[in-house]
């Protein structure tokens, strides 16, 4: 099924499989991929507040703004700013899914790299839990940089690696040996989490996540 957006006041479009929407459209809320005219990043995620929950919003948010990976994304830039994300709020004022967006960018961070990275951000803020940096890199007492966790707490010298089903495989597993042993002698505690703790928001997850917190000596008011 694809979703059209036809300006107010224009022909109307009948096609299989089509689903036309008729609502105001700014000149610079258009741009071009492969030669064929689209919404910018910033106003189809406006326009997926009408379809999306929250934290799927929040998710989407947290794509739109991430800081990419050139050797892996092919470009060095987001596809757009937390700004550009309030400028379309602020100038949509009464449409459809507003009231969902105004309370998603709210929760919208720069350096999730996945949804399953904010889904458990979510979660875990929501259970009152601290809420975590979103790969920072840990920096050794040497100045040394090494690997950026999922998720982490510096202050508590914890890192929350969430394993996709990439995980099982042979050189990947070789791979995350490595990472664990370097975070035992870094003096971290390394939380590894995967899909099967995500169920029931997340209450699994964020379980294992409060007993690494209570053994590095959090107690709930930080």
């Amino acid at each position: 099924m694809f979703h059209i957006i036809r300006p107010e006041g224009a022909a109307h479009l009948n096609r299989p499989h089509v689903i036309v929407h008729r609502m105001k459209l700014y000149d610079d809320e258009v741009t071009v991929h492969q030669g064929i005219p689209v919404t910018t990043p910033e106003r189809t995620w406006l326009d997926l507040a009408e379809l999306l929950t929250v934290d799927e919003l929040v998710a989407a948010g947290d794509s739109c703004v991430r800081v990419p990976r050139p050797e892996f994304d092919g470009r060095d830039m987001p596809l757009c700013t937390i700004a550009d994300l309030q400028r379309m709020i602020d100038r949509h004022k009464g449409k459809r899914g507003l009231r969902k967006a105004k309370e998603a960018i709210k929760m919208v961070r720069v350096g999730s790299d996945s949804p399953q990275e904010t889904l458990l951000r979510l979660a875990v803020v929501r259970a009152g839990l601290p809420e975590p940096e979103l790969n920072v890199p840990i920096i050794a007492e040497d100045g040394t940089r090494h690997h950026e966790p999922d998720l982490s707490y510096r202050k508590y010298r914890i890192g929350i690696e969430y394993e996709g089903e990439h995980h099982g495989e042979e050189l990947q597993v070789v791979r995350d040996i490595s990472r664990s042993e370097r975070y035992s002698a870094l003096g971290w505690t390394e939380v590894r989490i995967s899909k099967r703790h995500m169920p029931n928001d997340a209450k699994p997850a964020v379980a294992k996540i409060r007993t690494a917190l209570i053994q590095a000596g959090w107690r709930g008011s930080d």
